[in-house]
């Protein structure tokens, strides 16, 4: 037993530590949690007014249904599942289906609170193994998601409507996260691990041909953006399938 809180000691211990010593990137990953959010609730509200309905953002039921689908994403972000095409790091899981089903049920700022949720909860089970900065890509890549399809989605609610969520979604989704990539997460982990980014792009060339290992943009174009494609097409078409059964359950209006 003492072994046991011995090692979750150690854990916090070194979580702070991460905390501490990168406590600008922290701050600067905060402003942009508060930024999406703030961005995701006035579109809310502008769907809300385009369709003539006034319902409050937060409800105690909503609160309880994001904790819930926040824990789902967190236990299903921990199994992940390699690529043939892409290099080891890059991993596909499941952790957005279930905040793309409540962002579609409660709106793009339940969306944002969700990964926000599921980003603080999988940092106090597992830590971080990158000073924050693929927690930052992880939040930031899924934002773009599921607030690009829910908005889609909460302006007209249809089933139509629904299907060019998901596709719109889809497409921010590979298009943001192929760019993010390039911009800024592979130079971050060339800097952050000491490795050369060279050494990165040849990582990509030895599992896919078809990466040029002297070109960032030839690396993000074959293995990451199939990767988001993948993700982004995977969830949609869970979500598609599953959603209008499921919905009345989620908003507790089902008939008696």
């Amino acid at each position: 037993m003492n072994n046991i809180f011995t090692k979750v000691g150690e854990h916090f211990s070194k979580l702070g530590h991460n905390f501490v010593s990168n406590i600008g990137f922290v701050l600067s990953f905060f402003a942009i949690i508060v930024a999406l959010f703030l961005i995701a609730l006035l579109l809310e509200k502008l769907a809300q007014k385009k369709r003539g309905v006034s319902e409050k953002i937060f409800t105690t039921r909503k609160t309880a249904m994001i904790g819930m689908f926040s824990a789902i994403a967190t236990i299903l972000m921990m199994f992940e599942i390699p690529l043939p095409f892409a290099p080891a790091f890059y991993k596909l899981d499941f952790s957005e289906l279930p905040i793309l089903l409540g962002t579609f049920a409660f709106g793009p700022a339940a969306g944002v609170m969700m990964e926000f949720i599921k980003i603080l909860l999988k940092l106090l089970i597992k830590g971080t193994s990158t000073a924050f900065v693929g927690e930052l890509a992880n939040f930031a890549v899924g934002c773009s998601f599921v607030i690009t399809a829910s908005v889609i989605y909460d302006f007209r609610k249809t089933k139509r409507a629904a299907l060019m969520a998901c596709i719109g979604g889809t497409l921010v989704l590979t298009v943001f996260g192929t760019a993010f990539n390039a911009i800024y997460l592979l130079p971050a982990f060339s800097k952050l691990y000491g490795i050369p980014l060279d050494a990165l792009l040849a990582m990509g060339a030895e599992v896919n041909p078809l990466c040029n290992p002297e070109s960032i943009v030839s690396f993000v174009v074959v293995c990451v953006a199939p990767l988001n494609l993948l993700k982004g097409f995977a969830n949609s078409l869970i979500v598609m399938l599953v959603y209008k059964p499921l919905s009345p359950i989620i908003k507790g209006n089902r008939k008696k």
